[in-house]
């Protein structure tokens, strides 16, 4: 296809280029170490939030939350912020990767993101299925996390349907010369980080690896166990390469490149399951009078995954392959309009090709009945402007975004175990425009106290996987739908925040949501789903967050209750006024730490989430749970440490699938105990 070549072609350049780039900043950096006098601060980062994102709901974890939780796994930190959520229960070394789906507010239902997740202003997400690589997020790297809640602007804003998940990469602050740590568990896995970010001349670069490998816990409960039945095992590594360089007083430079590959098996022998990936990034990021921020990036992902029958416990399908292709970028200007405006005017773009080769196997002959291969193009290219406006007490916001969005190429092709074509269908393109605004208020009514209030829409793309590439969860097929529609955002928002102290801050959120032509998985028969349009899901709600620094003890509390309905009318009208899939009313988090000395830290988490049902028609419950996670870092002699940390301590029964009795589990108690070097 000529749109793949071409995708190709333009990943292929950017990575070639960043890697060049990334290699020439760092001799630069060397160049100029015998001139510290010279010295330009640079940070990594890009440009700062405006003055009126607090009108939105704003989470921010800094690297000590970050990087100390019970499982060092990134989607285990983002438990602790209200309305978080994964599709599943299960976390990165027990979930189909597939079903790595983030989101906000509780808008889920299936497992593609509706929340958009950034690493140093990219789209992380797999752009074929729209999962979270959450394997190759190592919290080690990361200096902090902010998480906006409700439909998102500016840049990729047609991802932040529910939010944007915004991860910042550390440096030699938050680093320094070495950071590195080894553990093990009561089962024999293991888990090996190493991260360094030394400063070259006015600039730094940052290399980091981690490889977690295991045998894994049993997922399948004793009572239904069979000869064929796994553990869930797992290996994965990763690697990341930073270089960030000056190049004048007021413009840096930032390169980054991220390869991952993570191998899991699932629930039966040959279940196995891959998610690989490579990208790579410029940016120039300008503070002077003229502000500016202009990122160019490219992602080259792999899926594979292999279906074994729960009834004769061989092969039935194997998904080879799903190469997937994306080339993206923005630039964003702020132009000085004044100290009392923050005014943002900005371009984005995004390319994705992808497509699927599986082949269906008989069982009685182990031999392949088929040959299949599906996938299209997606294009979305998007406009925006947004003025943060000061006035005294006062800070108003307001934005727009167009979105020109096309979907192109779609195709499903299959032959027949003789090569003979069985099926070959050309699904038509479709492309339109689509307008989103949001606006809020801030009022500081006083040191102690600020309120708030904003309203917004926003859009998500069907993915490609939704389009185009059905699965199954045996016995369950679920089909895909080429004529799905964009899902559509309305919400509206009001809050509170009290700080009685500069040590205590209390937050309050009401909600109301509703996602047009929410996209789920609808039961059209016995054992068969397909993917359509509901009318809509709404989400009314709280969220409430609480974080007090009290000397050497320090607290942080989330809850979110909220009542997430689905809208339904015609053939669909049986699902209207049922609560989405895998969707909980309550979840809270509590985590308290204490540092009684300078290194040391010893914090405990307690979750809970409540009830959820396993499919649309309410009919399998995935009962609640709640976990106790424990953290221990205490110093030993010079830059090392003891590094202790459980999880589930209480060995909660985590079910975390349920299909008419059929049951996975979630992680039971896991003990770990490791060395940490800090230099």
């Amino acid at each position: 296809m000529k749109t793949y070549r071409s995708i190709r072609d333009i990943a292929a350049s950017l990575l070639a280029l960043c890697i060049g780039m990334t290699t020439t900043s760092a001799h630069a950096a060397e160049a100029d170490v015998e001139t510290p006098a010279n010295a330009i601060v640079v940070t990594g980062a890009g440009l700062e939030s405006g003055p009126a994102e607090p009108a939105y709901d704003v989470t921010v974890l800094d690297r000590a939350e970050v990087t100390t939780s019970a499982s060092g796994r990134i989607e285990d930190v983002l438990s602790s912020v209200a309305g978080f959520q994964q599709f599943r229960r299960s976390d990165s070394r027990s979930a189909n990767p597939s079903a790595q789906g983030v989101t906000l507010r509780a808008l889920g239902g299936n497992a593609s993101s509706r929340a958009l997740v950034l690493l140093d202003g990219v789209p992380v997400g797999n752009p074929f299925f729209g999962y979270i690589p959450l394997s190759a997020l190592n919290p080690e790297r990361l200096a902090s996390i902010r998480v906006v809640r409700g439909g998102g602007m500016g840049a990729f804003g047609t991802g932040a349907v529910s939010g944007t998940i915004d991860l910042t990469s550390a440096g030699p602050d938050e680093i320094g010369t070495l950071q590195a740590s080894a553990l093990v568990d009561q089962r024999g896995e293991t888990q090996v980080s190493a991260t360094t970010a030394p400063r070259l001349g006015d600039g730094f670069m940052m290399a980091s690896v981690q490889w977690d490998r295991g045998k894994g816990f049993w997922t399948t409960p004793r009572d239904q166990r069979v000869p064929a039945s796994a553990r869930a095992g797992y290996e994965s590594w990763s690697a990341a390469l930073r270089a960030v360089a000056p190049l004048t007083d007021t413009v840096e430079i930032q390169a980054s490149g991220l390869a991952y590959d993570d191998n899991r098996t699932l629930r039966f022998e040959g279940a196995d399951s891959s998610s690989s990936g490579q990208q790579a990034s410029l940016r120039l990021v300008g503070r002077g009078d003229w502000q500016f921020d202009v990122l160019g990036y490219a992602q080259a992902q792999n899926f594979s995954n292999v279906v074994i029958s729960s009834s004769r416990f061989k092969k039935v399908l194997d998904q080879a392959k799903t190469p997937t292709l994306a080339v993206g970028g923005k630039a964003e200007i702020r132009p000085p309009v004044g100290d009392a405006h923050v005014l943002r005017l900005g371009a984005d773009v995004r390319l994705t090709e992808g497509h699927l080769v599986e082949m269906p196997y008989s069982t009685v002959s182990g031999l392949p009945t088929a040959f299949r291969r599906a996938g299209g193009d997606q294009s979305d290219f998007g406009l925006y402007a947004e003025d943060d406006w000061t006035l005294g007490a006062f800070v108003l916001t307001a934005g727009v975004r167009a979105d020109r969005w096309t979907i192109r190429n779609g195709f499903y092709r299959e032959l027949d175990a003789t090569g003979t074509v069985s099926e070959n269908t050309a699904f038509p393109d479709r492309s339109d425009w689509n307008v989103n605004a949001r606006g809020g208020v801030v009022w500081h009514a006083s040191d102690m106290l600020s309120l708030r209030a904003a309203a917004y829409t926003g859009m998500r793309l069907p993915t490609l996987n939704e389009l185009y590439r059905p699965f199954v969860v045996f016995p369950v097929v679920t089909q895909a739908n080429a004529a799905l529609k964009p899902e559509r955002l309305r919400g509206y928002e009001a809050g509170i925040e009290v700080r009685p102290s500069d040590a205590i801050l209390l937050s309050l959120t009401a909600f109301d949501n509703r996602l047009k032509d929410a996209i789920a998985n609808v039961t059209v028969d016995t054992n068969l789903r397909q993917r359509q349009n509901v009318d809509a899901i709404r989400a009314r709600g709280i969220e409430a967050t609480a974080n007090a620094s009290l000397g050497q003890w320090n607290f942080i509390g989330s809850l979110a209750w909220t009542d997430s309905k689905v809208e339904a009318s015609g053939s669909q009208a049986a699902l209207d006024g049922m609560r989405p899939p895998q969707v909980p009313k309550l979840a809270a988090s509590a985590t308290l730490a204490w540092a009684p000395r300078p290194g040391w830290r010893l914090a405990g988490t307690v979750r809970h989430v409540g009830a959820q049902f396993e499919d649309d028609q309410q009919t399998d419950v995935l009962p609640a749970a709640t976990t106790l996670d424990a953290y221990a870092l205490v110093p030993l002699a010079g830059p090392f440490a003891l590094v202790l940390r459980g999880e589930n301590l209480t060995d909660e029964t985590i079910i975390t699938r349920n299909q008419a009795g059929s049951m996975d589990l979630g992680l039971p108690r896991t003990l770990w105990a490791g060395i940490k070097l800090d230099l």
